[in-house]
């Protein structure tokens, strides 16, 4: 199938260097503007050398005019001429250009001249550019074109007078010559003008984009692995924030790499010690060193360990890929999705016996569903971990000023200011010991990558810790993003 022409042009223009594209962009319309200006040069060169040659055609019929005389009288009278051609030699310029004329009497009889000279059909100008009844034409004459001046001449004698029409025609070879030559002498200083203008162009891209090819070849010269931000202080300005959006994209790829290493690191390193103990309870149960349903019972713990562990790392991972990207998000119901999660951890609330209190509103939430179960699972979780028997657990989810915010309060012993601050970072358990140090980390990266806040704050009742508040602040669809604020 044949390309379209514009597609053609459109991969044509996108091939070329900006040095190129200069050249064309300026050229091409001022070459444009030379030939439009050249026609009309050319044309205005004609209408100059008809003004200056039709002086001499003016002259030429004048000339004609002085031998005219009349014979007869009255009506009897008539015009005679004795014009040798030797009469206009004078007025041919050189050999280019030939001159005929043609003289009719007073009756528009032929007296002397060519007689196939074509007849005047015009008429005199209201005015002209000479103080004489004279027209200025073109025509053609023996099969080629010709400048025609036809002057009324008033002829008079001792017996009598009229009115004579003398034609003058002038081939146009010595004008069209005069012409060209003024076109040519124009030409030449505008051709060395597209000259200049090419070579300054040229010369002032080869120096505007030495700081990119230097960029280029510094590029080039880098490992793979070097993601520090580009140095191009000598950059135009207008190159200047492709430099900043390269240097961010940078910067967001290190993170991203970085990311990855520790996530390899932290999950060999956490993965290694309960594959570990699977592999010697497996050796045990082998061996008989225990009962088989023991044996199977301890395995089934571990593996429930590791399923978990796995799981949080697999989220904390896909949480910090969510905040990388940016990525536009469906509206969820944050209250419905409170309430379904609690729904889910009902029996573990039962099984502490946990006096239980949940109050929500609707809250719509730019985000993925699985993360705004994930974020409040996890609290819920640990609220429940750290909860007494017998103890208060409550849920509130309100919303104003643009935010919905959840408070989730337990009845635990609460956390001293390293423990809030330490507890952030993956990987970093309770004083308690139980769990993988994941759930906290991974509510935080969840709630930055959708621009809200999170805090753990301790609640005090009459001078003492009564619990623990963890308060998670997001923005409401519409109401835009936070940018990603850390905890207050």
């Amino acid at each position: 199938m044949t390309e379209p022409p514009l597609t053609r042009r459109s991969r044509w223009w996108a091939g070329l260097s900006m040095r190129a594209r200069l050249l064309w962009g300026i050229l091409l319309p001022v070459g444009l503007v030379v030939a439009v200006n050249t026609v009309s040069l050319y044309r205005e060169s004609l209408k100059a050398a008809d003004v200056a040659y039709d002086r001499t055609l003016l002259a030429s019929a004048k000339a004609i005019g002085e031998l005219l005389g009349v014979e007869g009288a009255g009506d009897d009278a008539r015009l005679v001429a004795a014009v040798p051609y030797a009469a206009l030699e004078a007025f041919e310029t050189d050999s280019r250009s030939r001159l005929y004329f043609k003289v009719l009497g007073f009756k528009g009889e032929m007296v002397s001249g060519y007689d196939d000279l074509p007849v005047w059909q015009g008429k005199l100008p209201d005015q002209g550019a000479y103080p004489a009844l004279v027209d200025f034409y073109d025509a053609r004459y023996q099969g080629e074109p010709v400048r025609m001046a036809v002057l009324v001449q008033p002829v008079a004698g001792t017996t009598g007078m009229g009115l004579a029409t003398i034609q003058v025609a002038e081939t146009l070879d010595l004008r069209r010559s005069l012409a060209r030559q003024l076109l040519l002498h124009t030409l030449w200083r505008q051709a060395a003008l597209l000259a200049v203008i090419a070579i300054v162009v040229w010369a002032v891209v080869q120096r505007a984009t030495r700081p990119v090819r230097e960029l280029s070849t510094a590029l080039q010269a880098r490992d793979a692995d070097d993601l520090s931000a580009l140095q191009a202080p000598d950059l135009p300005t207008e190159l200047k924030p492709l430099i900043v959006a390269t240097n961010d994209a940078l910067a967001r790829q290190a993170r991203l790499l970085e990311h990855q290493k520790r996530f390899v690191r932290d999950a060999s390193h956490q993965l290694r010690t309960p594959l570990a103990v699977l592999k010697v309870q497996v050796q045990s149960a082998r061996q008989g060193d225990v009962e088989p349903l023991q044996a199977l019972a301890e395995i089934d713990t571990t593996v429930a360990r590791a399923t978990q562990l796995a799981n949080q790392m697999l989220a904390l991972a896909r949480a910090e890929q969510m905040r990388q990207q940016g990525e536009a998000m469906p509206v969820q119901d944050w209250a419905e999705i409170v309430r379904a999660v609690a729904l889910d951890l009902a029996p573990l609330i039962a099984k502490q016996g946990l006096d239980f209190d949940i109050h929500t509103a609707p809250a719509a939430i730019e985000s993925h569903e699985w993360a705004l179960r994930e974020l409040t699972r996890n609290l819920l979780h640990n609220a429940i971990q750290h909860t007494p028997a017998g103890g208060r657990l409550g849920i509130a989810l309100t919303v104003g000023d643009g935010w919905a915010t959840l408070v989730i309060a337990d009845g635990g012993p609460g956390l001293t200011p390293a423990q809030q601050q330490r507890l952030f970072l993956p990987f970093a358990a309770g004083d308690s010991g139980k769990g993988s140090g994941l759930g906290l980390a991974i509510c935080q990266a969840l709630v930055h990558s959708l621009g809200g806040q999170i805090e753990l704050l301790n609640r005090d009742e009459g001078g003492r810790v009564a619990g623990l508040d963890a308060q998670v602040r997001l923005p409401l669809s519409g109401a835009g993003r936070a940018g990603g604020a850390g905890p207050r």
